[in-house]
């Protein structure tokens, strides 16, 4: 059963640990983040961008998939489906597909107007018992067509934020999605500290979290981040393990072209980096 992300991300911030949020793309993506939680016996959030719902059919597609295959597999480790980045109507149609948590990204609007639209979804999402991400200060890089710079958010509209009732934050502190570059001046903790200090007990979200060095994740977890959004580097290990097997013309051997086994080492590369993800968050055996 998908349960709100609140219990288990309140308990991480208190626990001085992360839950791993990793965006799904598909079924393989799915099935291996699910059933690596279920032997590490952590919990676990799904992560559903808009461009990937689109991909997967809809919505209403993705949280029927999800709920069934957590039925089908037996998983018992707490899940939450979350959509990632939400547009404000985006995050309405998540609502109405049975999403258990949301995220809407107002974070390229004017702070007042940003306030306004959370409000509204705080209220609604109290209502339906479903846990709900707001962001302050762009993340960089680009995801889905929204481009940020990399900013570094504002401690004082954080807490603007944060006061509405929300149950976790966003807040940009030098993280971008996608590969960091060379010259990544790296995460600013000065500023995500300075958000702590204001927020007091509520869950920090760290966006981007391929790619950033083992010591700066860690630090990060010690001041106040609770849940970590991981995305391109299932991808990139995904990618490389299916471009071995074809490099390798095992595509070509007997029935290596049954996109079952075209996909296996893909899938068991996502489930690697899974784990190493969960180990390295500390929310393993955390469930």
């Amino acid at each position: 059963m998908l349960v709100s992300a609140k219990e288990m991300l309140t308990k991480a911030k208190a626990g001085h640990y992360a839950v791993g949020q990793f965006n799904i793309n598909n079924l393989e993506w799915t099935k291996a983040v699910l059933l690596t939680a279920q032997e590490l016996n952590s919990p676990v959030i799904l992560g559903v961008s808009e461009g990937a719902g689109k991909y997967m059919c809809g919505y209403k597609t993705v949280a029927s998939m999800v709920s069934a295959m957590i039925d089908e597999l037996k998983i018992t480790v707490p899940v939450a489906l979350h959509l990632d980045h939400g547009s404000y109507e985006g995050a309405f149609k998540c609502i109405e597909a049975g999403f258990s948590s949301i995220m809407f990204d107002g974070s390229h609007y004017p702070i007042n107007e940003n306030i306004e639209k959370t409000t509204e979804l705080v209220k609604i999402c109290a209502e339906k018992g479903l846990s709900l991400e707001a962001e302050v200060g762009s993340i960089g890089g680009e995801e889905d067509g929204v481009v940020g710079a990399g900013e570094i958010a504002d401690p004082n509209e954080c807490k603007s934020i944060a006061d509405l009732g929300v149950t976790m934050l966003a807040a940009g502190i030098g993280n971008i999605h996608g590969k960091y570059p060379e010259n990544w001046a790296g995460l600013n903790f000065d500023a995500l500290d300075a958000i702590q200090q204001l927020t007091g007990d509520m869950p920090l979200v760290l966006h981007g979290g391929t790619g950033i060095p083992e010591d700066m994740i860690k630090k990060a977890i010690s001041l106040g981040v609770a849940k970590i959004n991981v995305n391109t580097e299932c991808q990139l290990t995904f990618a490389a393990a299916t471009r071995k097997y074809i490099e390798d013309g095992k595509d070509l051997s007997g029935k290596g072209f049954d996109p079952r086994k075209l996909l296996a080492p893909g899938f068991e590369a996502i489930k690697e980096t899974v784990k190493e993800k969960m180990e390295l968050f500390g929310s393993v055996n955390k469930a």
